[in-house]
């Protein structure tokens, strides 16, 4: 099945249900920011969110009741802090408890790349000398049967949806990502249901060096939303906001702010561009 072009809206609306397993994954940049506030005006709850790195769009989307459990390698505000609203859920319940699943940045991406592998867990040399595998019962202990190496096993991630941000698509649905990439592509080829956004879709991909191309059979919708990633950004087609990461820390510190932050500049204009209020 080829992918279909849809919109935000739609696609999230279809693709991400109540008590799914959602990652949303990018890194440094190709944050997918936009379907993040979607998922909020949507009001999903119960989610089991994924991600290398949990920053301000897993703030947020936790601050709003979206989630019930985390499952993440490293949590904050990059160069300026913690995540106020992820704190509040795990010091206090606020607005919801959260449970919390940690791994390393080699563990997490294991269990990607065994789920997109179909296989049923990963193998990495990680976690060594830690405790981390009598701490966490998704990292077990197995021996190489060819060398009687002791390793770390952890079990394959298959999310129920993958949401990704890129810089193109064409009109069938193939999508090219280039510039940072993290595990935009595991994500995708591991979970049952994907969803991409993208600056914009171009009638012919252009190749780019060092780029990826994701083939349309493997994703499931694939939604244009210029800006996108913003406040992150998208490599050849906008600049980070550092401002707004700086000034995230003021907002996300006291409940009230931060409610009527989301209501003001994320509820109410994403409502307004679905055309809904």
């Amino acid at each position: 099945m080829m992918a279909r072009l849809t919109s935000l809206p739609e696609a999230v609306a279809e693709l991400v249900g109540d008590g799914d397993c959602v990652a949303l994954e990018g890194f440094t940049h190709l944050i997918p920011f936009a379907a993040g506030h979607e998922i909020i005006r949507q009001r999903r709850r119960d989610l089991s969110l994924v991600r290398l790195t949990p920053d301000l769009v897993y703030d947020q989307m936790i601050g709003m009741g979206c989630a019930r459990k985390l499952i993440f390698s490293w949590g904050g505000n990059p160069g300026v802090g913690s995540l106020h609203r992820f704190r509040d859920a795990v010091e206090r319940g606020w607005p919801a408890s959260l449970e919390l699943e940690e791994h390393s940045h080699a563990g997490l991406t294991n269990r990607y790349v065994a789920g997109a592998s179909g296989l049923p867990f990963g193998v990495l040399r990680g976690y060594a000398g830690t405790g981390l595998m009598e701490q966490r019962s998704s990292v077990a202990r197995v021996r190489c049967p060819f060398t009687g190496e002791e390793l770390a096993a952890v079990p394959a991630l298959r999310p129920d949806v993958a949401v990704i941000h890129a810089q193109q698509a064409d009109r069938d649905g193939n999508v090219q990502i280039w510039g940072i990439t993290g595990v935009q592509k595991e994500a995708v080829l591991a979970a049952t249901r994907s969803l991409v956004t993208v600056e914009e879709v171009v009638d012919d991909l252009a190749l780019r060096p060092g780029g990826i191309v994701l083939p349309s059979w493997v994703v499931t919708a694939v939604a244009e939303v210029p800006g996108g990633a913003q406040p992150s950004y998208a490599a050849g087609y906008s600049q980070r906001d550092n401002g707004f990461y700086q000034g995230w820390d003021a907002i996300s510190r006291d409940r009230e702010r931060f409610q009527a932050w989301m209501q003001t500049n994320v509820v109410e204009r994403a409502s307004h561009a679905a055309g809904r209020l």
